[in-house]
């Protein structure tokens, strides 16, 4: 997929968007695009034709995506185009209903109070000549005599909650329902437990006005931000939910509150996960991708394959790490892991000893073991400060972390020690990319080809730089440049293709992933990069819906490497657009626990949550089920 990166891994590849991401060249992070295509469609955000969740992982510099202000589905902008006398009309409306509390504050009035009801019945002092009711009187009440009890009862309520005086006005609302168990004395009722902070009693007068009407959206919100108070998150998320589709996402605040609720939703989930997650290497895929961010280098002296060494020394161990390395597998990897490890126990390795500990840490960062990573690159440098690659890691980790000054008085280091050392213009180009300096990305890039015109990523980079700054033409140059150049190495292809799916130019890009795919074959059969085929399915479902066949790519893409969460994300995607929910909710989970940050986590169980979410709201409201339908039909006839 597309490059924004810098020195870590490639954090979960996809296509262009505005992201910046991996460590290297490779894919900007799926959930960057599925992401944005949901900024953008926010009323079919939970429908069966298609659920994904407008979020952004939080504290994960990689995962930012651009969203637009107040995206709106298909719906909501022909609403916005409506006649002036449609507009007149819903003015009235408005005005008729305009005293409505906002879920999260106390207004003047309960809510939903009827301005009618109130000049009609009311004479000098609503508070007045108030009918005597309780348990007992009221069942020698007539059915005329009780509704216009409730009514007068209901409008004192009013008054006084105008007033402030919220326990008067709730003793006046359950005399009214004692007269007629009204869904709107329940929410009123429900309002004045509200401004009390009373939020179990708020739920509990909620629920007894959704029980009475089950598309009561007031009540709905009144009872969704009760839950967020008492910290249930999960149950004011369906309520929120809920109340969104049905008003066909018209309400702001409310999808507002969806967003806010599915963060809150998993990051609480996030961390228990975290907390329970095994350290482990993320998938081959994903390791290789970080790997050779780095220009390939010869091994260092001593490590060569006919020198002689001992299994079993340090030196022997490391050089059985870099082996294993070469295979690029997922159980080359491991083996590489252990021997890394294994090499700085042994000890006795002379002048090896910064390169074993630049080796280890960096497969304890690609584990998430950052605190540990940390030291032993910084062992690194004060071992070997000409190790220049050492410092560059480290400063990928402070960015990563969040720490933009000691990512930058890294690459000063290095500069110091090394100054004609082409990764480091790499990769503080990834740096500056990340941050959206495009034009200091670019002069970066251009001197880490200056200085080295063989690597091949740092001329893949400047042509999605170029793009991202608008410049079109020189970015289709510059990658019909690779071309030329490049001819034999597939990623040129990969990533001209994701150029080109950009600019939805489907059958061009195609090709150029059905070009890699076969490189990969031919070049790698133990090791191919499943990107290609994964941005092959993207591209047919974008372009033909082919569900089928893009279902089948990504489950080649999982059989080459089980773990790759780029696959298991996609499939998720592919499922839940065809209405397949529960399997889809499944493919989401199994991401979440592929993840390997904390932000990566939070950000796959928001489209879990949403997912999850989808399912309970059919399940509690089977009458809305024919409503998502709609909003996914109007979604799928815009994709095409």
């Amino acid at each position: 997929m597309s490059s924004n990166s810098i020195p870590l891994p490639p954090a979960r590849n996809a296509p262009l968007d505005t992201s910046p991401l991996s460590s290297q060249p490779s894919s900007l992070p799926i959930w960057n695009r599925l992401s944005k295509w949901a900024s953008e469609n926010k009323a079919i955000v939970y429908t069966l034709a298609g659920v994904a969740v407008a979020v952004t992982g939080a504290g994960v510099i990689y995962y930012r995506t651009e969203s637009r202000k107040g995206g709106q589905d298909p719906a909501s902008d022909e609403k916005r185009k409506a006649s002036k006398k449609e507009r007149r009309k819903a003015k009235k409306e408005k005005e008729r209903e305009q005293v409505q509390s906002d879920t999260r504050s106390t207004s003047s009035q309960p809510g939903d109070l009827e301005i009618k009801a109130r000049t009609s019945t009311v004479e000098s002092d609503p508070l007045e000549n108030l009918p005597l009711v309780d348990e007992s009187t009221v069942e020698t009440l007539s059915d005329q005599e009780r509704k216009e009890f409730s009514t007068k009862l209901k409008v004192a309520g009013n008054k006084a909650y105008g007033d402030k005086s919220y326990n008067d006005a709730i003793e006046l609302y359950g005399k009214a329902i004692l007269c007629k168990p009204d869904p709107i004395f329940y929410s009123n009722r429900a309002a004045c437990y509200n401004a009390l902070g009373n939020w179990d009693k708020v739920v509990e007068d909620t629920t007894a006005a959704i029980s009475l009407d089950n598309e009561y959206v007031k009540a709905l919100n009144r009872r969704a931000n009760a839950y967020e108070h008492l910290e249930m998150f999960s149950e004011a998320l369906l309520d929120y939910t809920a109340s969104c589709i049905i008003d066909a996402f018209r309400n702001e605040q409310s999808a507002q509150s969806v967003e806010r609720l599915l963060k809150k939703v998993a990051e609480a989930k996030g961390k228990i996960i975290l907390e329970a997650k095994e350290k482990k290497l993320p998938s081959p895929t994903f390791v290789t991708n970080y790997l050779q961010s780095f220009r390939p280098r010869p091994r260092p002296e001593g490590l060569e394959e006919t020198t002689d060494l001992d299994d079993e020394s340090g030196t022997g161990q490391l050089r059985a790490g870099l082996a294993a390395m070469e295979k690029k597998t997922g159980e080359g990897y491991d083996t590489a892991a252990t021997a890394f490890n294994r090499a700085l126990e042994l000890q006795g390795l002379g002048d090896l000893e910064a390169f074993a500990y630049n080796m280890r840490g960096t497969f304890r960062y690609l584990k998430g073991e950052n605190a540990d990573a940390l030291q032993d690159l910084t062992t690194s440098v004060e071992l070997q400060p000409t190790l220049t690659q050492s410092f560059i890691k480290r400063a990928s980790m402070h960015l990563e972390l969040g720490n933009r000054d000691a990512a930058a008085k890294d690459f000063e280091q290095a500069m110091e020690q090394k100054k004609d050392d082409p990764d480091i213009y790499y990769h503080r180009a990834q740096l500056h990319f990340i941050l959206s300096e495009f034009t200091e990305a670019a002069k970066d890039y251009q001197k880490s080809i200056d200085l080295d015109r063989d690597f091949i990523f740092s001329h893949i980079q400047l042509g999605v730089t170029q793009y991202k700054m608008g410049s079109i033409a020189s970015s289709m140059a510059t990658f019909r440049r690779c071309i030329k150049n490049f001819d034999k190495v597939p990623d040129v292809y990969n990533y001209y293709g994701e150029l080109l799916l950009d600019q939805q130019k489907y059958q061009e890009a195609i090709e150029k992933f059905d070009r890699a795919i076969e490189m990969e074959k031919q070049t790698k059969p133990l090791g191919m990069n499943v990107l290609p085929l994964i941005n092959k399915a993207l591209a047919l479902f974008q372009w033909k819906q082919d569900f089928q066949e893009a279902e089948k790519l990504c489950q080649k893409a999982l059989i080459i490497d089980p773990e790759c969460d780029i696959a298991v994300a996609t499939m998720a995607q592919l499922l839940l657009q065809q209405g397949k929910v529960t399997d889809a909710l499944k493919y989401f989970e199994r991401a979440a626990e592929l993840s390997r940050t904390e932000g990566e986590i939070i950000n796959a169980l928001s489209y879990a949550e949403a997912t999850r979410t989808q399912l309970e709201v059919q399940q509690k409201y089977p009458q809305l089920a024919s409503r998502l339908q709609g909003m996914g039909s109007q979604f799928a006839a815009g994709m095409r």
